[in-house]
């Protein structure tokens, strides 16, 4: 029940896509900064944290505290996020605005204490892992949201699996016999397309704002976290969308 009403809540395929595109330029871009700026630390794709603890542990080297915490941070923000998306079902609200909210809210968190502690920035102080974790919680709600909120839309943060299932894709494009099937598949390349090349254009921009102005980089992915939550109200196909599906859970209430 839960599934079928959130999965509807986006039916404007423009507005879809845009905000696929700028939700993988937010996650390109803070992972970036998050590398360079933390000391390696994966803020996006969280698994690959596994592997620097993985290779710190073979060289013998000490187990910075923020990858250690990295992963159950995750779960844990993964778990409470679609805890509050079942909430919102079932009080008949829409789940995209407020999780693209809470989003937005703990990156200008992790961008407010960063300025706050000024530069350079110890990676390993307290004050900078609780940091980090707030914008690893972010890109958990943006997994959710994505998973749940977005109709057809694919992963915005882990590109491997998109770049398999494009390259996939493409060959049922050029080698496919079946009319269908060739149709299906170049709708979704077309989807995955624009999630790749926004976490690539995302990784470009972040890696020259941190290496240009620093701490402050980290303005542009939460203004872009801001942005996706306005284009939701710019588009009409969005509110009308949230409006049916909160209708239509209203009605099966009944």
């Amino acid at each position: 029940m839960e599934a079928s009403q959130t999965v509807k809540s986006v039916g404007d395929p423009f507005g879809t896509k845009l905000l696929t595109f700028v939700l993988s330029v937010i996650a390109g871009s803070v992972d970036v900064i998050g590398f360079l700026g933390l000391g390696a630390l994966f803020i996006a794709h969280v698994t690959g944290n596994l592997v620097i603890l993985a290779a710190r542990a073979a060289a013998g080297e000490h187990a910075p505290a923020a990858h250690l915490l990295s992963v159950p941070v995750f779960i844990i923000a993964l778990v409470a996020t679609r805890l509050l998306a079942a909430r919102l079902d079932r009080s008949g609200i829409a789940t995209l605005r407020p999780l693209l909210l809470l989003q937005f809210l703990l990156l200008a968190g992790f961008l407010a204490i960063w300025i706050e502690v000024g530069s350079p920035a110890d990676p390993n102080a307290a004050i900078m892992i609780f940091a980090a974790m707030l914008g690893v919680s972010a890109m958990a709600v943006q997994n959710v949201l994505v998973q749940i909120s977005l109709k057809d839309a694919p992963s915005t943060a882990v590109m491997t699996t998109n770049l398999t299932r494009f390259v996939l894709d493409l060959g049922e494009v050029l080698l496919g016999t079946d009319p269908g099937r060739r149709g299906k598949a170049v709708a979704r390349a077309r989807r995955t397309a624009t999630a790749i090349a926004g976490f690539v254009v995302g990784a470009c921009l972040g890696a020259w704002c941190q290496s240009r102005f620093g701490l402050w980089s980290l303005v542009m992915p939460t203004g872009l976290a801001l942005a996706s939550l306005a284009i939701t109200y710019c588009s009409d196909g969005f509110m009308q969308a949230a409006d049916r599906a909160q209708s239509s859970m209203r009605g099966e209430a009944v």
